[in-house]
């Protein structure tokens, strides 16, 4: 890994690239990655001299990893990852008396060929990251470079934009790019530039984050228990290899400067047996969890990602994981429009799908803040009673985390409920070579049928336009030369009705049909793309 750049700026941006991206993070960063090897010149600007040394985020999911594996990194990289495990799925709700009131299954069999929720360490994964972005041709990173203005004209394909030096505001410097991407945080500079607005859940509690490294060996039943006591709500989860993290709600008998002491953390973590004899303490902060999302993702060729257009309280570890799903929903795009494949009118798509998609996650972690969060006696004992009601029910005490579709308008073509849903990734066998699908054949759009090869559906100039596009084809049905070892396509297939399906470069199904639809559904994406053959 490469060690934190100096606390000086480093040469300026070069004056014309393809792409800024505001935000050195690791949504920036992976956009970054993306775009350059797609052959786009990027720029990275990021306020901070260096990174930032403590962990943030702590929880990721399949998805996410697969989008990650689609950047390379997890092929060296995998045990950043420490799977979720536990009984009754990894994920607890109880109350004050450590009763069962509910589990979420977070152990589940995920379909994109990962573990379903993993804990990791954010300085880690953002120095793997720093290092791909650097490694990547056509991209630089300028540390201790801040955004400052940004220009664009209509009917003008160039954002002028400004940049300095963070120490010395006033020496600025001149970027002209075709496009601006603001991954630059809850607190965005550029969205603030553009005058966009957020929308505001009405959901908003301080609560003190303590991450610690356990001295002794500990023992959990779940991966994260959430203690839904009106006493002291609280969070324990596993925040990766040798970590592990604590969250306390302050209660309003606290002031928020009591609550960010460092013994008031020990305090708090004590009837646990956590203490300065069992653990080394790492960071202890707080944060004001809230649910809010940007009003629009996009103006002219200015586009917003990550906390930058949305922010959820972290109840259900999703904040990172719908940042890093925005990386690549605008990157594959932004290459398509970048190489002539699509028009421009494809990004139109990118903020109404991903802004659907974020806000049933963001709903689902404010219910469950609600839930966690609740301070009033009688009204816990009430919940608590209602909960455990409901579970007396076999099959309702788990239920899975929310794995929603694509918001609309969606650049998908209607399947009988299956589009703008996540394609699967399994395990393969191709003669000699096992591994997932993606490394073995590829992760740009895939065209997957069961029952036997697509191309042999298409006519020539549909085959080579696909295959210009960045297209791969797979015939899973075990008669040819790929096997699906798990049977994680027969299963989908199965469980959607369907026989072949066209995924894009997001995993998210395109259409999915009949093996005989496959040349409606190549037809239909060169109609959506508006990509004529060359």
């Amino acid at each position: 890994m490469t060690t934190p750049s100096a606390p000086h700026p480093g040469a300026p941006p070069r004056p014309a690239v393809d792409c800024v991206i505001v935000g050195g993070g690791p949504v920036g960063l992976l956009t970054a990655v993306f775009l350059g090897r797609a052959g786009l010149r990027v720029c990275v600007v990021e306020r901070w001299p260096q990174r930032y040394p403590l962990p943030r985020a702590c929880t990721i999911d399949h998805e996410a990893l697969r989008i990650l594996q689609a950047a390379g990194l997890m092929a060296d990289h995998a045990d950043l990852f420490e799977p979720s495990q536990g009984e009754r799925g990894g994920y607890e709700f109880r109350n004050g008396a450590g009763e069962l009131l509910q589990a979420i299954d977070w152990n589940r069999i995920a379909e994109s060929g990962w573990a379903n929720t993993n804990g990791f360490y954010q300085p880690d994964l953002e120095a793997v990251l720093e290092e791909a972005a650097t490694a990547t041709p056509g991209v630089t990173v300028h540390r201790g470079w801040t955004f400052r203005s940004l220009e664009q004209e209509h009917g003008d394909a160039q954002v002028r934009v400004q940049v300095a030096p963070t120490e010395r505001p006033g020496e600025a410097v001149p970027v002209r790019a075709r496009w601006l991407i603001g991954a630059d945080g809850a607190n965005s500079a550029v969205r603030t530039a553009l005058g966009i607005g957020v929308g505001d859940s009405g959901f908003e509690a301080d609560w003190l984050v303590v991450d610690y490294q356990p001295l002794a060996e500990e023992k959990w039943s779940a991966f994260v228990t959430q203690y839904c006591d009106p006493a002291q709500p609280a969070t324990a989860v596993n925040s990766g290899p040798g970590r592990r993290r604590f969250e306390f709600m302050r209660r309003a008998d606290m002031s928020v400067d009591e609550l960010r002491r460092e013994s008031t953390a020990w305090r708090l973590m004590a009837p646990w047996g956590v203490t300065s004899r069992t653990a080394r303490l790492e960071r202890h902060a707080v944060y004001t969890f809230r649910g809010r999302w940007a009003h629009a993702w996009r103006e002219g060729n200015v586009f917003l990602a990550g906390d930058a257009a949305h922010l959820m309280p972290p109840f259900l570890g999703q904040g990172l994981c719908s940042g890093l799903r925005d990386a690549r929903a605008l990157s594959w795009r932004l290459a398509l429009v970048h190489h002539g494949l699509a028009t421009p009118a494809v990004l139109g798509t990118y903020g109404p799908e991903r802004t659907g998609h974020v806000r049933e996650i963001i709903d689902e972690a404010v219910a469950a803040g609600r839930v966690i969060c609740e301070l009033d006696a009688g009204r816990a004992a009430a919940r608590d009673a209602e909960m455990k009601t409901r579970a007396l029910d076999p099959g309702a005490d788990t239920r899975e985390p929310p794995h929603p579709r694509l918001g609309e308008p969606s650049l998908t073509v209607e399947s009988g409920g299956c589009e703008g849903r996540l394609a699967p990734q399994g395990r393969i066998r191709i003669a000699d070579r096992v591994g997932l699908f993606d490394d073995i054949i590829g992760s740009g759009w895939q065209l997957i049928s069961r029952i036997g090869d697509p191309t042999e559906t298409l006519d020539e100039e549909d085959a080579a336009w696909f295959w210009q596009v960045g297209g791969v084809v797979a015939d899973v049905s075990g008669a040819r030369a790929v096997q699906d070892l798990d049977g994680a396509y027969a299963r989908w297939f199965t469980e959607h009705k369907c026989e072949a399906f066209l995924a894009r470069p997001d995993f998210y199904v395109f259409a999915a049909g009949r093996h005989t639809d496959i040349p409606r559904f190549v037809a239909q994406l060169r109609q959506a793309l508006g990509s004529p053959f060359a």
